[in-house]
């Protein structure tokens, strides 16, 4: 058995490895009650697991107002240097231009979060558009809720958007959803060098993180929880028990993170805001 699941068994935090989760979110939620959802309870929890940062984006901004939400997700970052950074929302309906504006170069924000499915609109639309030429001028990964059959966001679309855009950093959140989604999605990150996977949400388990690591090349797949909205603790079990080599397991835990978003777990980023 390897080291981190004989501390999970022993119900230890997990050492020895950097713990980045790639997708997280932080506030109320308002079609259910999350517990312990602001950002003090979540940093909590990821000391109680081990986990060394998270980059988060407030459901404030994914369901109702990008700029409150985005404000929301700066707030938590100073609130809690090194352990917490930002993805930047972006809702196509809400100006992206002036959004992405005025957050330009904020060292809070390492990422792009988008949620075509919750903001009913196609990932393929023109309304998009800013956020690829911003992405490739500045290097920061899109992360984007992907998920089968969608007509906003199914693996096909960000496949369509990994080929007009190979410069863009493409994270296909939940790995396309339920099954067979998981499995296209894998077929389509062998065959994008700019598409990654990312491990969060219901139907990935660590059966389908062991596909990931034999079929894909080192540095195609992400750990993410989708914390609080899914629990800690279950979405990090499945990479922890998977049967893969620990320098994958260490690779997809905060490794790949870590180079992907340029970032080093601890280390506090100043701002001019």
């Amino acid at each position: 058995m390897n080291t981190l699941a004989q501390a999970v068994l022993d119900r230890r935090p997990l050492t020895g490895v950097t713990i980045i989760d790639a997708h997280a979110h932080a506030g109320p939620y308002s079609l259910f009650f999350i517990p312990d959802a602001d950002p003090a309870g979540m940093v909590r929890a990821m000391d109680r697991c081990g986990v060394d940062l998270a980059v988060l984006s407030s459901h404030l901004g994914l369901q109702l107002d990008a700029a409150a939400g985005n404000r929301a997700t700066a707030r938590a970052v100073d609130d809690f240097p090194g352990r917490l950074l930002g993805h930047l929302t972006i809702n196509p309906w809400h100006d992206p231009e002036a959004e992405l504006a005025a957050w330009a170069d904020d060292p809070r924000f390492v990422g792009l979060k988008l949620h075509p499915d919750l903001h009913g609109y196609p990932l393929t639309g023109s309304r998009y558009e800013p956020v690829w030429a911003y992405a490739e001028r500045t290097g920061t990964p899109v992360l984007c809720h992907t998920w089968y059959g969608s007509p906003h966001d199914d693996p096909s679309h960000v496949a369509r958007v990994a080929e007009r855009h190979p410069d863009v950093v493409l994270l296909a959140g939940h790995a396309g959803g339920p099954e067979p989604g998981i499995d296209l999605s894998i077929e389509l990150a062998a065959r994008y060098p700019n598409l990654i996977l990312e491990t969060c949400g219901s139907f990935v388990t660590g059966h389908h993180i062991e596909r990931m690591v034999d079929v894909l090349a080192p540095g195609k797949v992400v750990f993410g929880s989708d914390f609080p909205f899914i629990d800690l603790r279950h979405s990090l079990g499945r990479t922890v028990f998977a049967r893969i080599g620990e320098p994958e397991r260490a690779a997809i835990l905060g490794g790949t993170a870590a180079t992907l978003f340029g970032v080093c777990p601890g280390e506090e980023r100043s701002h001019a805001r």
